[in-house]
């Protein structure tokens, strides 16, 4: 039998990412350059490269925004004192955030408003869980997913919040299973703990994360494409590696090109819900290359999933006559 590399399905962009960086393009197209991005778009240096290329100016600080310029919300979200700088600095606003980062921010705060404290499970720099702790930071405790004994020790060290009313609400791009042992060690010490209506976790993470346990199961190596800023394409390297399978991630063909293969005869593939379908194409012609010619598809699940842009935004497309 050939080296061969199992592709996993789904893999790539999932629907927010998809709608994010399609407003991003619609919006250089109806209004020209420049147009402002708080934070990357999304976490792959290829699409910020790109979109930049086009005349996308990417900022951290609202300070580097001209009064009355055009200013995207990137897909992560943002905190309330962001949006209420960008009023007063009168930009002229369009919103990005994946809906179910916005789901997040609703729960956070609906939840707060019912006395409830709120455990935030993710990592605490990550721009998701500033947005959302930013919300109703006097009702939150982020949660670290730690592992292990560290896990325990950092719970158990956790100050007693102020009710017993408690829920717990996540970082969307976690480690299903982190999150589940996080969760698992909350309700341990807090048992009055619960959980919201629906899992945080999107949808997108989770299949990627399953249908990688599954590959990783039949390969020796793994390739994740992705970012090393994209937190979910860490996780999947993490899952990979937990699976039993040596995994890694290349954020492009450059970085794989020099890896040494030839010790493996299977090799598992899948991307980040942030990385293109052009760098996966990408990874496949250099894996071919590099001696894995023959390529089989691992279809998890199908992804249906679609996201609308802002109603306000294509009602502006739609008169200036940009097809949606």
């Amino acid at each position: 039998m050939g080296k061969k590399v199992i592709l996993c399905e789904p893999n790539g962009f999932c629907a927010g990412v998809d709608r994010a960086v399609k407003i991003v393009d619609l919006a250089l197209e109806a209004y020209g350059p420049p147009i402002y991005v708080n934070h990357e778009i999304v976490h792959n240096q290829f699409v910020v490269a790109d979109l930049a290329g086009k005349g996308a100016i990417f900022v951290d600080d609202l300070e580097e925004v001209p009064e009355g310029a055009r200013l995207i919300y990137s897909a992560h979200g943002v905190s309330p004192q962001v949006r209420v700088e960008a009023k007063g600095r009168k930009l002229l606003e369009l919103d990005a955030t994946c809906p179910l980062v916005t789901k997040v921010h609703n729960e956070a705060v609906r939840f707060a408003r019912k006395g409830y404290h709120i455990f935030l499970i993710g990592h605490a720099d990550h721009v998701e869980v500033v947005g959302t702790y930013a919300e109703v930071p006097e009702h939150i405790t982020i949660v670290e997913p730690h592992r292990g004994a560290a896990l325990h020790a950092h719970i158990r060290g956790m100050v007693d919040p102020p009710t017993d009313q408690l829920i717990y609400l996540t970082q969307t791009t976690l480690n299903a299973d982190d999150c589940l042992a996080v969760v698992a060690s909350l309700k341990e010490r807090f048992p009055t703990l619960v959980g919201p209506p629906q899992e945080d976790i999107c949808y997108a993470t989770t299949n990627r994360q399953n249908a990688t346990k599954i590959v990783a199961a039949k390969a020796d190596y793994f390739v994740v494409v992705g970012s090393p800023t994209s937190s979910n394409s860490k996780r999947l390297v993490e899952v990979a590696r937990e699976s039993g399978c040596p995994a890694s991630l290349y954020p492009s063909t450059a970085e794989l090109a020099g890896a040494d293969l030839s010790s493996y005869s299977c090799i598992g593939l899948t991307a980040g819900a942030s990385t293109p379908e052009v760098l996966i194409r990408e990874v496949i012609d250099c894996l071919a290359e590099l001696g894995f010619p023959e390529l089989e598809t691992y279809k998890h699940v199908d992804e249906t999933l679609e996201f609308t842009i802002p109603y306000h935004f294509r009602k502006d497309l739609e008169n200036k006559g940009i097809a949606v």
